[in-house]
Formats: structure tokens, sequence, C-alpha cells
């Protein structure tokens, strides 16, 4: 049986048009600022086997939970917990890994912050884990007043007058179950995920910030960590 072989050699006038082409122009510019040895890195810096350093992976498996038991809660819809034991264990875990979820950020955001996380031009790093608390504050707030129960009541009556007063009530009404369960489960979840993903992106890039006591100076801590020497991932 004979195989056919396809002649894949081009010509120069063929590599300059695919050159001019906006996608050919995409790919090498996402290469040259995410290359897969910085995205998938076959060794990580010695300073990493700190405590410190694992909260943040700590962050993102809590996160993890916390989007596959709140598929599971609206699948079944948001009375299912109060009728149902498994509803109720799903929402317990979904609880709980809220809790992780922000204890581990917390100590996460502090650590970096007393590390001076921003050195290195990592600056849109931190700035990018900042805005994702804050918008994980709002998607646990919108998740407490969609309780459904006298605690859901209690916490949405009490936040009415304080958000009315800034205005902001106009748009963002706590009494409206509906539009607090829409911003809960889809709305602040896309945020959080996208300023999650923008973070690891940037962290990949720029590469872990080392400690001080490395005597690592900024210009060096720009190599991402992937290229630097250190104990296997």
């Amino acid at each position: 049986m004979t195989t056919l072989e396809h002649d894949t050699s081009s010509s120069p006038e063929e590599d300059a048009e695919v050159s001019k082409q906006w996608t050919t122009r995409i790919r090498r510019r996402l290469v040259e600022m995410l290359p897969p040895e910085r995205l998938i890195p076959d060794r990580q810096p010695s300073f990493l086997s700190s405590w410190i350093y694992i909260f943040g992976a700590l962050t993102i498996g809590a996160l993890a939970i916390i989007i596959l038991t709140g598929m599971v809660l609206s699948l079944e819809g948001p009375g299912w917990w109060h009728t149902s034991s498994l509803g109720l264990f799903v929402n317990s875990m979904h609880l709980w890994s809220v809790e992780l979820f922000f204890f581990c950020m917390v100590i996460h955001l502090w650590g970096k912050f007393f590390m001076a996380a921003w050195r290195g031009s990592r600056q849109l790093t931190w700035i990018t884990g900042a805005v994702t608390f804050l918008v994980s504050v709002g998607a646990a707030f919108t998740g407490y007043v969609s309780q459904t129960n006298f605690d859901s009541q209690w916490i949405a009556t009490q936040a009415k007058d304080g958000i009315n007063s800034t205005g902001v009530g106009a748009f963002f009404n706590v009494l409206n179950f509906g539009q607090m369960l829409m911003w809960h489960i889809v709305l602040l979840p896309v945020g959080v995920l996208f300023l999650t993903g923008l973070h690891i992106l940037m962290v990949r890039r720029r590469g872990i910030v080392p400690p001080f006591e490395d005597g690592v100076n900024d210009k060096s801590a720009t190599v991402a960590s992937g290229t630097q020497e250190g104990t296997p991932s």
C-alpha cells in the first residue's frame, strides 16, 4: 500500500504572506508575552517551599469547589437545600469553601503586601489580586441575601438603607431576590473567574516575587519562576 506524502515546504513568498495574516501576528505576540516554559514550568525557585506561597494555591482550590457546588445548587434551584439532605450537604460545602476561600485569600494578600509583591514590574499583578478580593466580597454578599431564609431577609433589610443612602440602590435592590441571585450566580462569578485567570497569567509571566533576604534586585526579579533554578515543581 502506497502512502501519499504532502509537501509541507513553502516558498519565501508564501512565508511572507503568512506573516502578514492577523492570526499569525496575534499568535506570535502571545508566544512572546506568554512563553510555554513560563506558563507550565519544569522547575520552581527554591524559596517557593516557604509556607506563605501555598495560600494562593489554596485560594484557587477553594474557588474551584465554590464553582462546582454553586453549579449544582444552580441546577437544583435556590430552595433545594431547604428540603433535601443532599441539598443541605452541597450548600454546606459551598458555604465552607467560601469561608476557606476568604481565609486563604486574606492571608495571601497580607503576606504579599508585607513582601512588597509589586516589586519587579508586578504592579498589575498586585492590583488584579486586590480587585479580585473586592469583587469576591460582592459575590459573597449577594450569596448571603439569596439564602431564602430569615438570615437573608434580615441582612437585606439592614443593608437596604445603607445602600440606598449612597444612591446605588437605584439599580442594586437587595430586597429583589431575583436580581441578587443573578448577580450572585452570573455577573460576579464571571468577574471573579476573569480576574483570577488574569492574575494567574501575570504571575506566570512575571514570576513569583522573591523574598527580601534572597538579595534579588527588582530587575532580576522580573525573571519568570519557570526560568529560575530551584527545586523541581
